[in-house]
C-alpha cells in the first residue's frame, strides 16, 4: 500500500534537487526569496505559512496546498487554525474553491494520523 506523503515528499525532493542541479541562476533565486519570506519578520513563521496556504487555496494550487499544510503541521498549527485560514480562502476564492478545501482536508488528515 502506497504512502501518498512520502509519495509526495520524495517526488518533491526529488523535482527540486533535479530542478536545482540544472543551474539556473533565475530559479535559484525564486528558490531562495521562497525559502527566506518565510522566515520570522514582522510576521511569525507560522502566520506567513497560513497566509502561503490561503493564497495558494485561492490560486487553486494543490501542490501548493500541501506544502503549506505540511509546513504549518510542523509549525504546531492546529486543525482550527488550519480551517480558519481554508474558510477565508473559501470565502475569497468562491465555490471554485471547494474542490480544493476537499483535498486540503484529507491531506491534513493525512498528516494527523502520521504522527
Amino acid at each position: 500500500m502506497s504512502d501518498p506523503l512520502q509519495e509526495y515528499n520524495d517526488y518533491r525532493e526529488r523535482m527540486n534537487a533535479e530542478l536545482l542541479a540544472d543551474n539556473n541562476k533565475i530559479v535559484k533565486r525564486i528558490f531562495n526569496l521562497d525559502t527566506n519570506a518565510y522566515k520570522d519578520g514582522a510576521l511569525d513563521e507560522k502566520t506567513k505559512e497560513l497566509l502561503g496556504l490561503t493564497a495558494s487555496a485561492v490560486l487553486r494550487c494543490d501542490d501548493c496546498i500541501k506544502y503549506h499544510l505540511q509546513t504549518s503541521f510542523n509549525l504546531g498549527s492546529s486543525k482550527v487554525e488550519v480551517m480558519e485560514a481554508l474558510s477565508i480562502a473559501t470565502l475569497v476564492g468562491g465555490t471554485i474553491v471547494i474542490p480544493h478545501l476537499r483535498r486540503a482536508y484529507e491531506f491534513w488528515n493525512l498528516l494527523e494520523s502520521s504522527k
